[in-house]
């Protein structure tokens, strides 16, 4: 039998102090390896089970184009909570740096141009006369449920940047977290019309993740992405990271926003009635970014910027 090269053994050692120092046993690791199946790609990423999530509740063939559609938006927003994760977690240690805060910012906004490009399937990918049948099965069901989405906005800004336009007379930056939560814009979104009694929708939203968000605005006070800004060093605020999160603010609140607006348009505009989304949701009074006026960092936007916001696509800001 041919003796191990240097970098084996070294490879070895290093292997030997690293359970050492776990009270693990190196030849219990080494049997493991021995007996193991080689991986393969489709265990790996769990394909057999991911091809089976699709359950769909009528025949129509494009629900199921649908329902996919959805999934790979909340695991898009999945990957978004990664990158928040590691932001908090470096600004609660005191390690976080511009250059990397940038990089992070970055990727967030990129994972939102993926899913703003995406909009093709919904608007162009599935028959409306399919779309509008099948739709009758998902009540109260609705994409205004996405929980990771509320998620995203809560990590992103400070509170009091999310509460409804209609209501910021009401309350200030010092009002309690629960007050502000009271007030925030996605509320009036899933309101009966005529009463303005909460749907059903908005009920069951409520019930899942009323007390998940308030506990994440707390958790998120210092961490969210504005005050991480705010609390980093003068030196770190560069033009680069200032445009980054420029960026992320335009495709969330404003170009993200917009996509839903035009494919509820498609799908749900009939004259001379309009047709109600899935679980009531206003969708007219609800989607255009034009009316809530949501802006994660407003300081870094100018008056004339503030005053068009949402009335149409934004670009980016040069080589961000």
């Amino acid at each position: 039998m041919a003796d191990f090269s240097p970098e084996i053994l070294d490879k070895l050692q290093q292997l030997q102090t690293k359970l050492n120092d776990k009270q693990q046993d190196l030849g219990v690791y080494l049997d493991s390896m021995i007996y193991a199946d080689y991986l393969n790609y489709w265990d790996y990423i769990q394909l057999d089970t991911l091809l089976t999530l699709q359950k769909p509740r009528t025949a129509f063939p494009d629900e199921k184009i649908f329902i996919m559609y959805h999934q790979i938006t909340e695991l898009y927003f999945k990957l978004c909570q990664l990158e928040y994760d590691q932001l908090a977690e470096r600004g609660k240690s005191g390690t976080l740096t511009g250059e990397f805060f940038r990089t992070r910012v970055l990727r967030i906004a990129n994972y939102f141009d993926a899913l703003i490009t995406s909009f093709r399937i919904m608007r162009d990918g599935m028959e409306r006369e399919q779309f509008l049948k099948y739709r009758l099965s998902l009540t109260p069901a609705s994409g205004f449920q996405s929980g990771q989405y509320r998620m995203i906005e809560i990590r992103s800004t400070d509170f009091i940047n999310l509460v409804a336009a209609k209501s910021r007379d009401k309350v200030s930056s010092q009002s309690s977290l629960t007050d502000l939560f009271d007030h925030i814009y996605w509320r009036s979104g899933a309101t009966e019309d005529g009463s303005g009694k909460k749907t059903l929708t908005l009920q069951q939203f409520e019930e899942k993740y009323g007390a998940t968000f308030l506990a994440l605005g707390q958790e998120n006070r210092d961490t969210n992405l504005a005050a991480l800004w705010r609390n980093l060093p003068e030196v770190e605020k560069t033009e680069e990271l200032k445009k980054a999160l420029r960026w992320l603010d335009a495709n969330v609140n404003v170009n993200w926003k917009l996509q839903h607006v035009w494919s509820a348009s498609h799908y749900l505009e009939k004259k001379p009635e309009d047709i109600a989304a899935t679980g009531g949701t206003n969708w007219k009074q609800y989607l255009p970014p034009s009316l809530q006026l949501n802006v994660f960092f407003p300081e870094l936007w100018s008056a004339e910027e503030l005053a068009d916001w949402g009335k149409g696509p934004m670009k980016r800001d040069g080589d961000v």
